[in-house]
């Protein structure tokens, strides 16, 4: 092409390009818009919205996710091959529950209540008594440190008010048999701790039923505690009771062995033994001299009742009346004084 006919060719595709460009530009302009409007290339926004999407970089996953992965389910991604997470206002609970493993928030402890000091106040009695005995010479006056033992007959009790009059321990009724246990005696055991006064637990001896398991379901039952007092067995003829067999005295002796032994390598206290007049006659004299022994004497001195034997706690009412309890209560004794008392405590209690 010669050098003539190509520049003529260019002025001709100039003015073609040149009237297009003019026929679009007046088109935008009929529309309201302009020619930067009408040229205008499309530009990425830089707004965000509430919903994103993240690399997976080790952030704690839903559990239904998790449970994906495992199994080898395929798991919905983005187009960017990233797995899509809300954001962290709206994270799932088990997604914090399995932060919380990771990186566990410090816990908010409880400050549980403090456990009386080793040594307290002794309140004096002010208890009275609706069938008051005369004991002669040595009353239960004449004892410095007095207590009570309950169970759920006593309803709900005024700790507090109960200790002011005089109660500083209470031995509280847990379990009888292989099946029962005393429906106030979580309540009791609490209740007794809050109000500073020394408490222990009792089990009711079934005749019928095997040592052995009765001793698991008194340990089932009532927790291992420091301060605590040694657990009781209580072991008496109950004529009220469905179990009518009156073992042998050397069965007797065979069971409560096999029940204490129990509770002392599992407490690390030895147990004492509470009981009445007639079961000490037919079984326990001259049995179990290592043992300390809560006797019950409600018209005469145990010197009288149980000649020869040395006790712990002598119960000498079951008539007692006090503020704090509604109807009548069993009032104890600690042999010894208060040094006496403390000294024991130290010894049995750690």
């Amino acid at each position: 092409m010669s050098s003539g006919a190509f520049c003529r060719w260019v002025m001709r595709f100039s003015s073609l390009f040149l009237v297009l460009l003019l026929s679009f530009a007046a088109s935008a302009c009929m529309r309201g818009g302009s020619i930067e409007t009408a040229l205008q290339v499309e530009r990425p926004s830089m707004e965000t919205t509430a919903s994103v999407v993240r690399p997976n970089v080790g952030i704690p996953q839903s559990s239904a996710l998790q449970e994906m992965r495992e199994e080898n389910v395929a798991v919905p991604v983005s187009e960017a091959g990233m797995t899509a997470i809300a954001e962290p206002d709206r994270v799932s609970t088990p997604a914090l529950e399995q932060v919380a493993l990771i990186t566990p928030p410090k816990p908010q402890l409880r400050p549980e209540p403090a456990a009386p000091a080793t040594r307290g106040r002794v309140y004096r009695s002010r208890f009275s008594d609706a069938k008051p005995i005369n004991f002669g010479k040595v009353t239960p006056q004449h004892h410095a440190v007095h207590g009570v033992d309950v169970s759920r007959w006593q309803g709900d009790i005024d700790w507090q008010k109960l200790r002011e009059r005089g109660a500083n321990f209470a031995y509280i009724k847990a379990t009888d048999g292989v099946d029962h246990i005393d429906p106030m005696f979580k309540k009791n055991w609490n209740a007794a701790h809050l109000a500073g006064i020394r408490r222990g637990a009792y089990h009711f001896f079934f005749w019928c039923r095997t040592a052995a398991d009765q001793a698991e379901w008194f340990i089932r039952n009532v927790p291992k505690v420091k301060g605590a007092l040694p657990p009781v067995l209580d072991v008496e003829w109950n004529h009220l009771s469905s179990c009518k067999w009156r073992p042998s005295r050397a069965e007797v002796l065979e069971k409560m062995k096999v029940f204490m032994d129990r509770l002392e390598r599992h407490y690390g206290q030895r147990p004492i033994i509470y009981t009445a007049p007639d079961f000490y006659a037919d079984n326990l004299k001259g049995a179990f001299p290592n043992h300390p022994f809560w006797l019950r004497a409600v018209a005469q001195h145990p010197s009288k009742v149980y000649p020869g034997r040395d006790w712990v706690f002598w119960q000498y009412s079951g008539s007692g009346l006090s503020q704090g309890v509604n109807g009548k209560i069993d009032l104890n004794v600690f042999h010894g004084d208060e040094r006496a008392w403390w000294r024991w405590i130290s010894k049995t209690t750690g």
